[in-house]
């Protein structure tokens, strides 16, 4: 943190907390310099008013910054951009360790131009926590943790030496080692300190925590009182290299929330309905603000549960502010006292406390919603703003049946009847096994085949729920619905019910205090009995970490193209991202995930139908084991204390004896080799002049790809298993590295080499120019057929640029840097689309890529484009502005038809961002800084 003693505005004031004197930049100090009302601006506004005021006069904040954002109304959000400068970074192993890679190539190409490489440092904290990389490879026993956890380290010994080395090599940043947690429940339990101080040549001052994380679900934090999002990894570096995190001011949306939930809806069917109602609102991009009445009903984790969401409906943050709950959860976390009364005390004097009497801030529009109507629900099955009512699911499933099997199965819907039988090509009726996954009579529309499964001929069918995953920082952290979950188990455990044998289950807390409850209130056993042992400590299924299915099942899905499910406690279910073989994902409450498991199939209505029966073959319903809500509570408040917290963070990064065990370089530059296919150095600062070059128009570009809308940076950045018949699969196996080993994409975003080959690559994205699902393109001009990857590898033998073609949402989910970065190495200089979301945006001016925007109305199918077309781009030279427009005229070749010609937005929203352009990247114009003043 830097602040400034050259501020524009006379408002440093001393706060006494305790026994210590801490300085502040008192925002109603800001009427003396002829500023008012700022007790009326949005909570969120007031936490980025600080942060300039207390940065103001320095190298990137001006009074101009300052008085524009004070002057924020809902009808006015002032404009332009203001220079975010956070108190923090937090970095998840999957985007952290290429962030690490490339700040240890910037150091070696500072050495290489004769600079002094331990300037590429981090200038203010940042803490790494590895929780992506294990995977499910073993569950269902209690040997689960051990075995994955052996694996997890087998794999990735190569990755976490450089992490190992990296908390050594650079300041400021510390490591949390695997099997310690997910890195937002980690950050809400132990790392957010809702007021941060700092002692700055002699002087104690005290702010608001803030931050910029490399994982889209950072909002959580949010529900701490924290003002914090994910950015693009290439961004976060910048922010660590002490630039800062440049934003439009954002509009603020205000949610009133009334009323009190349901006793049988849960806060994970409140997320999925707020998720469902503001995307249809529309927030992307804006902030959106929690008050009201009912916001005493809701529990901190509550609060963190509705935040982390956030992506999923779009916001860019989901703000609660510091109130009563806020304090009593940082005492209930063991936080110390000294800090809990800081956190009082300041947020008061700042007008930073929120308080029911309050009048109500000012908002660019409010939305009320009534959690009294909320009811059980689940998302899917392939978005998290699918809202299904639990009533609805089988209705729901039987009616996407049709779509999903049009999208890549050859079967129609028409085989089958009403009354459970299917028809085989001859015509030939056959009915459903007696023992289907469709229990219900009649039997739904589905297809069942018998599979060999542990010695026993058991059945899969279309709606079979194969993986049952508990897992996820967004409902891990919440103590009601993981305690609901394990009351629920053992209330079926008694009345004699198991899961399905074709379902794989497993639990993954979020930190070991998730553990330390269940295991005192007794219902461990009772989750293990249901096969939800502890798989891990990290993301796993909710990141696409399941790991195989279950023996016998891939092959069944597989051969006969059936659509089968997963439902997890997770935050995402886009196409492909739980499970390659699996094309219906729901998201649920725990809960809900432990019903499904029992019951074995999305097509049995959990409100009139049994999940199952008891050993006399009584049947058992949902309602009947269900737990209260008061003994949801009362449990929770018998088995969660501070000392739990204190004993989960205490040795937190002390790491295993693996961790400790492990050996790496003492020198301040990473030894790279060049037979690694691990960690390789990225070719972003090869041959990099010292001056940037002056920006060109683009010409004799061709169309890599056409896509449609909401193309998410799952379908971009490679992730998940690496399959042997692909360009990366290729790569690894010439490598010498066997399929067993390949590890996943994500394990290896230290490698550039793979990377690339993975980008465009899932097995579900859609190119429009070539016809099914997969990371194929046509070569132009003569139209072969080939994956992405050997086409951009041609064309860039042939020196030919390539743009690529989106619909609405280009780039939505995760903040994947790979998303750009592949996409810069497949020589993809623009992305043109009708919109973006927003981190995908960023990331790609961060690596120098151009997106530019459809004016309104137009995409391909209105202009005509059809991928044959050579692309020249103009207005992008040397006269380049923000916000400025290109000219795009599209040629058919040797044709004789009249070229396409239009206007395209060109997405560059600030000068800064112009600057990142040229230099190439942001880590470019940040490296040529540096060398200036070497």
């Amino acid at each position: 943190m830097k602040t400034s003693a050259l501020s524009p505005f006379d408002v440093r004031k001393t706060l006494k907390s305790g026994d210590k004197s801490y300085t502040i930049y008192h925002l109603g100090a800001l009427s003396g310099a002829g500023v008012s009302g700022v007790d009326r601006l949005p909570f969120s506004i007031r936490v980025l008013l600080e942060n300039l005021l207390r940065h103001s006069g320095g190298k990137f904040v001006s009074r101009e910054d300052v008085l524009r954002l004070a002057a924020w109304s809902p009808g006015n959000s002032g404009g332009g951009t203001i220079p975010f400068m956070p108190a923090r970074v937090v970095l998840q192993d999957f985007t952290g360790l290429p962030a690490l890679v490339d700040l240890a190539a910037m150091r070696s190409a500072m050495e290489r131009k004769g600079g002094d490489p331990s300037r590429i440092n981090p200038s203010i904290p940042a803490d790494m926590v590895i929780d992506h990389s294990v995977q499910v490879d073993h569950f269902g026993t209690g040997q689960a943790f051990e075995f994955n956890i052996q694996k997890e380290t087998e794999r990735n010994a190569e990755r976490y030496s450089m992490l190992h080395w990296g908390q050594k090599a650079f300041s400021n940043l510390r490591v949390v080692p695997p099997g310690a947690g997910i890195v937002h429940q980690v950050n809400l339990e132990y790392l957010g300190s809702v007021v941060g101080t700092r002692t700055i040549h002699g002087e104690l001052y005290a702010f608001p925590d803030t931050l910029v994380g490399t994982d889209s679900h950072t909002p959580m934090i949010n529900g701490l009182g924290v003002l914090g999002w994910g950015v693009g990894g290439i961004e976060a570096e910048a922010v660590l290299l002490g630039q800062p995190y440049y934003m439009p001011i954002p509009e603020v949306v205000g949610i009133n929330i009334k009323g009190r939930l349901p006793s049988e809806s849960t806060s994970t069917d409140l997320v999925l309905t707020i998720t469902e109602f503001l995307r249809e609102k529309g927030v992307v991009g804006r902030f959106v603000e929690f008050f009201g009445t009912g916001l005493r009903t809701l529990t901190l984790p509550d609060r963190a549960t509705i935040s982390n969401m956030s992506p999923e409906y779009g916001a860019t943050a989901a703000f609660f502010p510091v109130d009563d709950e806020t304090l009593r959860y940082l005492s209930a976390t063991g936080r110390p006292r000294e800090l809990v009364d800081l956190v009082e005390n300041y947020s008061k004097h700042q007008g930073l406390f929120h308080s029911e009497t309050d009048e109500e801030p000012s908002y660019t529009s409010v939305y009320e919603l009534d959690m009294g109507k909320v009811e059980p629900s689940l998302a899917g099955p392939s978005k998290p703003h699918q809202r299904v009512k639990l009533g609805g699911m089988k209705d729901s499933f039987l009616e996407t049946l049709p779509r999903m099997l049009e999208a890549g199965v050859t079967s129609d819907a028409d085989r089958f009847d009403d009354c459970g039988y299917w028809a085989d090509e001859g015509g030939s009726s056959h009915p459903v096994p007696e023992k289907c996954g469709c229990p219900t009579d009649p039997r739904p529309l589905c297809r069942c085949v018998e599979e060999e499964l542990d010695q026993a001929k058991i059945p899969i069918c279309d709606g079979s729920v194969v993986i049952a995953a508990i897992t996820s920082c967004t409902n891990t952290s919440n103590p009601s619905v993981m305690i609901g979950a394990g009351l629920l188990a053992r209330n079926a455990v008694k009345r004699g019910l198991r899961t399905r044998p074709w379902v794989k289950t497993s639990l993954a807390p979020g930190s070991g205090v998730v553990t330390s409850y269940l295991d005192d209130s007794g219902l461990t056993p009772f989750l293990d009995a249901l096969g939800f042992h502890v798989v891990g400590y990290g993301c796993t299924t909710c990141i696409g970490n399941s790991g195989p299915l279950r023996a016998g099942i891939a092959k069944a899905i597989e051969e006969n193209q059936l659509v089968t499910a997963a439902v997890l406690s997770g935050n995402r279910n886009y196409e492909a991202r739980i499970n390659p073989y699996i094309r219906a994902n729901y998201l649920a409450s725990p809960m809900l995930v432990v019903a499904y498991a029992i019951a074995g199939s999305v097509t049995v209505d959990m409100t009139h139908d049994p999940l199952g029966r008891d050993p006399n073959g009584n049947p058992v319903y949902l309602k009947e084991i269900w737990p209260s809500r008061e003994e949801i509570l009362s449990t929770v408040k018998s088995f969660l204390d501070p000392g739990k917290f204190l004993d989960a963070y205490s040795h937190i990064y002390e790491g295993n004896e693996f961790w400790n065990s492990l050996k790496d370089s003492d020198s301040n530059l990473f030894p790279w080799d060049p037979a690694s296919i691990y960690i390789r150095e990225p070719p972003f600062f090869d041959d990099m002049p010292d001056t940037p070059p002056v920006p060109r128009d683009i010409e004799g570009a061709r169309i890599l790809g056409i896509f449609g809308d909401t193309l998410t940076t799952d379908h971009i950045s490679p992730a998940g298993t690496i399959p042997d018949d692909s360009p990366a699969g290729h790569y690894l196996l010439e490598n010498g590295i066997q399929g067993s080993d390949f590890n996943s994409f994500g394990s290896r975003r230290g490698n550039h080499e793979v990377m690339m080959r993975g980008t465009f690559g899932n097995i579900r994205i859609q190119n429009a120019m070539v016809e099914g699902e997969g990371g194929w393109t046509l070569h132009m001009p003569e139209g072969e057929r080939m994956t992405i990857f050997d086409a951009a590898m041609r064309y860039k033998d042939e020196d030919t640029p390539l743009v690529v073609v989106g619909g609405k949402e280009y780039g939505a989910g995760s903040s994947r840097d790979w998303a750009a970065k592949g996409t810069l190495l497949l020589g993809v200089k623009a992305v043109l689309a009708q919109s973006f979301e927003r981190i995908h945006r960023s990331n790609l001016v961060g690596m120098g890529v151009l997106p530019l925007q459809f004016e309104s109305g137009e995409n391909t199918e209105t202009l005509g484009l059809t991928g044959k077309e050579t692309l020249e781009i103009t207005g992008i030279g040397e006269g380049l502005a923000a916000n400025g427009k290109a000219t795009v005229t599209a040629r058919m070749d040797g044709a004789d038809e009249k070229p396409i010609t239009f206007t395209a937005g060109v997405l560059l929203n600030s000068p800064v961002e112009v600057e990142y352009y040229r230099h190439g990247g942001i880590l470019q114009k940040v490296l040529r800084d540096m060398l200036e003043n070497r």
